[in-house]
């Protein structure tokens, strides 16, 4: 097997600054995703400028797919809305450069491989560049696959984000750590992505285990939609991702303003429950 290339960590792009001012602040961060072109780009570049605004710490672009095998329901209407809308890759990556001129969130690109893959690496990177991005994940793109994929965008800049699993031992989660820049995305529990009620009794433990293996920023994700969770995650993560409750919002939502304001609105309830668990763990003898 082809030995993985050496990628330099992008140490002063956007996401990095973005955690390292976390850190500073002792601060839980907000990753929220939403499907781009849901239900219209021009809808979502409203809704994500809201999110940012609202104080979303790093905003995933969910690029829509026809077989998204990882995501739940929720996310899985949300491609199809989006690709009725006729959203494509291109028109993903113009999101990114009209959002660019008016918020310098962090951004990230959130696909299958397969689209990547049929734009051509290299050409994919140098227009996720030039747009504005700031970092790709790949959900179905492995660690021993993904040389091609980690040069191409290492060469633009862009940090390369992997998943870590409840099911990766140690010497996994080592060589996905070893691939990922920006932050490294710990899925919380086994299963497609999904509001759930209840975290899983292992994440502290996971938590703790990934924590040892890697000195990158650890962003918690899959069923993360209530403010309890995440006042929880602020004392074993970095970072909380929410996704189907602000698409489920959009869902609902009669009109591109009131998506926009239903998604701002739990992301100031989110951001709020970060700070407050934060300061009574501080507070706590």
């Amino acid at each position: 097997m082809p030995s993985q290339p050496s990628v330099k960590t992008n140490d002063d792009g956007r996401i990095t600054r973005r955690f390292r001012e976390l850190a500073k602040a002792g601060e839980l961060g907000l990753v929220a995703y939403i499907t781009a072109g849901d239900p219209t780009l021009e809808a979502s570049e409203k809704i994500v400028l809201a999110a940012a605004e609202a104080g979303a710490d790093v905003i995933e672009l969910g690029v829509p797919f026809s077989d998204p095998v990882a995501d739940g329901p929720t996310i899985q209407r949300a491609s199809e809305r989006a690709l009725r809308s006729g959203t494509t890759m291109a028109g993903v990556l113009e999101l990114v450069r009209r959002i660019r001129l008016h918020s310098e969130v962090p951004l990230v690109i959130f696909s299958y491989f397969n689209p990547i893959l049929q734009m051509g690496l290299d050409r994919f990177a140098a227009a996720a560049a030039g747009a504005g991005a700031d970092g790709v994940l790949v959900t179905d793109l492995t660690p021993e696959e993904a040389g091609p994929h980690r040069a191409a965008m290492g060469a633009k800049g862009l940090d390369t984000v992997f998943l870590g699993a409840p099911t990766s031992t140690d010497a996994r989660l080592e060589k996905i750590a070893g691939c990922s820049s920006g932050f490294l995305y710990l899925i919380s529990r086994n299963g497609v992505t999904g509001a759930r009620d209840l975290l899983p009794d292992e994440l502290p433990a996971l938590a703790r285990r990934v924590r040892r293996i890697t000195k990158l920023p650890i962003a918690v994700g899959f069923g993360i939609s209530l403010p309890e969770h995440v006042s929880v995650l602020g004392g074993i993560a970095d970072a909380a991702v929410v996704g189907s409750a602000l698409v489920s919002e959009i869902e609902k939502a009669a009109t591109p303003e009131s998506a926009a304001k239903g998604v701002a609105d739990r992301i100031r309830l989110l951001k709020n429950a970060a700070r407050n668990g934060v300061s009574q763990r501080r507070s706590e003898p």
